[in-house]
């Protein structure tokens, strides 16, 4: 029932969201008759989001702010987790050789890296999350990138964070995205695109994970075309990435 429960309050989430986003602020008593909850509800909700980094709150209710296009790791941890987990698995048969990898902060990023043996690897990072689960295993080199700190997203960016990715060459880039089309993968910030090319630029091969649902979204800002990833691994159904293969992108579903 707990898992019922959290899903609920995640779909709660990003209705007020969305709705935010789509009007620009909100009374509580307007988003309690949105979504049939009770006003209290409503502001449980609002002081959830506004320590993920999702929202402001306002007397009375809340508007939207920029800078919560990027959602809190933890809640994309929880939303769509079987769809992570299986993208993560799936992808454990398509990673090429390396011995020097840079993983970026998404959440199915993190679920892969979980599932990876690192012994004797450099492994660079922007993700706060991945780099404290792995600080604790044995024989691998670890960096995590300085820069500014975006505890919503659980992660680092930023001029300075730029500046030190010049300093690497990397024999795999691993990386998610918040929306794919054929046109490319995109982000829903500028900041979180600028990590990701530049890292981008500096890997020899470049892996993406993406789950189904990341079919039907969409983001700004394209961080490479689809054709310059190496390797795309989703647990997306067949006849969705059907136009994708017939297109040439090296894109896996099994």
């Amino acid at each position: 029932m707990a898992d019922v429960a959290n899903l609920f309050v995640l779909e709660r989430y990003h209705s007020i969201s969305d709705y935010l986003k789509e009007h620009g602020r909100a009374t509580v008593e307007e988003l309690a008759s949105i979504l049939y909850v009770s006003p209290a509800t409503i502001r449980r909700d609002l002081a959830a989001m506004q320590k993920l980094g999702m929202i402001k709150r306002t007397h009375g209710g809340a508007i939207h702010v920029e800078a919560s296009e990027e959602v809190s790791i933890f809640m994309r941890m929880e939303s769509d987790g079987e769809e992570k987990e299986q993208t993560a698995a799936l992808a454990l048969n398509h990673i090429p050789e390396f011995n020097s990898i840079f993983i970026d902060n998404s959440s199915t990023a993190l679920a892969l890296a979980e599932r990876m043996d690192f012994t004797y690897k450099t492994v660079i990072t922007n993700g706060l999350q991945l780099a404290q689960k792995l600080s604790g295993r044995k024989n691998i080199e670890l960096f995590l990138l300085g820069g500014s700190l975006h505890s919503s997203s659980g992660s680092t960016n930023g001029g300075f964070a730029l500046s030190q990715l010049h300093s690497f060459r990397f024999d795999l880039m691993l990386s998610g995205a918040a929306a794919i089309d054929k046109n490319g993968a995109y982000e829903k910030s500028l900041s979180t695109q600028e990590i990701k090319k530049a890292a981008f630029a500096h890997s020899e091969k470049r892996m993406l994970l993406v789950g189904e649902s990341k079919f039907s979204l969409k983001s700004t800002f394209r961080v490479a075309e689809l054709d310059e990833y190496d390797i795309i691994c989703t647990n997306a159904k067949s006849e969705l990435i059907k136009e994708y293969k017939d297109a040439g992108f090296r894109i896996f579903n099994k």
